[in-house]
């Protein structure tokens, strides 16, 4: 059986490698529909013998099958947002501890301790309802630092907290709540993180990523906008520091596959879909195929490019019927 203590003990890219091809050799027996993907695809596990080579699963299985491999019955299962008539993803975790050592053990790697700064939460559209990977993340986060909370539509009581907190903070917020928050009060805001989460929900337009952080910057009176990567069918998250390179913890990596051919790994440098391994995923699937579209480069840091669609896609389907 796989060694789940050695997730968090990587330390080098020789380890990653031996720990990602030990979880891949367990979840290829034992998470079903992995299994009947490389059996489909035709790839033999014995054979394969590096990381690059690993077969990742489209992240649209989430929506279709239970990905799980776990031993017992899941603690949680997470939910991805969805508008109206779509299908979620779900996400069954085994074990919650997994989890909160992920989301931690990342946030103490870029930010520091959590007791040591102030985070404020401003998510509406992930507090309205129930399976939120990110509001679970963000309420451990805050029980954790030194003040804060979560805050739906009440900007106003958001700021007077603020302004009285003389401890460092971090305003994690939704994308469009923070532009809400921008073009409705401008707040100068002082000692302050501000970190998007990304996307509209629906609820505004969207924005190229230099675009919106050049108004968020000038309405909050920042150099920068930090952002948090992660989704429902991820245990791990990725951080940019405002310079649009996302950089993974230790046990996270990304990967580039040729849009055309998926599976065909492209270079360093080239724009690709992102393929993603997150260690911390070993109850379910650690080997993902996502939709978004992006750039490695030779340090691991990454940049997103937007979202995979048919025009980038020519000649090969990146699902197996």
């Amino acid at each position: 059986m796989f060694n789940k203590a050695a997730i968090f003990t990587v330390a080098s890219d020789a380890e990653f490698e031996r720990v990602a091809l030990q979880l891949f050799r367990h979840q290829s027996e034992y998470c079903a529909p992995y299994a009947e993907y490389i059996r489909l695809i035709g790839v033999e596990p014995a054979e394969v013998q590096r990381v690059e080579d690993i077969p990742m699963l489209p992240i649209e299985l989430f929506k279709s099958h239970k990905v799980y491999c776990g031993e017992q019955e899941p603690q949680m299962v997470f939910t991805s947002s969805a508008t109206t008539g779509m299908v979620q993803s779900r996400h069954y975790v085994a074990d919650l501890g997994i989890y909160e050592k992920a989301f931690t053990e990342a946030f103490r790697h870029f930010y520091g301790e959590p007791k040591e700064c102030s985070i404020y939460a401003l998510l509406p559209s992930y507090l309205e309802r129930e399976g939120s990977s990110l509001v679970y993340m963000a309420e451990r986060l805050i029980a954790a630092s030194g003040g804060g909370g979560f805050y739906l539509n009440d900007y106003e009581k958001l700021l007077r907290d603020m302004s009285c907190d003389h401890n460092p903070k971090i305003l994690l917020g939704v994308t469009y709540a923070l532009l809400d928050l921008a073009e409705n009060y401008a707040p100068k805001l002082e000692n302050t993180v501000v970190m998007e989460t990304g996307g509209m929900k629906g609820r505004r337009k969207e924005l190229p990523k230099s675009e919106l952080h050049k108004v968020l910057c000038a309405a909050f009176g920042v150099e920068k906008i930090h952002s948090e990567y992660g989704m429902a069918e991820l245990m791990s998250q990725a951080y940019s520091f405002g310079d649009g390179l996302f950089r993974t913890p230790r046990w996270m990596r990304v990967l580039v596959r040729d849009v055309n051919n998926p599976f065909a790994r492209l270079s360093d440098g080239r724009r690709g879909g992102l393929d993603i391994i997150d260690l911390a995923n070993c109850d379910s699937c650690a080997f993902l195929a996502t939709q978004d579209m992006g750039i490695r480069y030779a340090d691991g840091s990454f940049r997103i490019e937007g979202r995979i669609s048919q025009s980038d896609i020519r000649g090969c389907n990146l699902l197996v019927q």
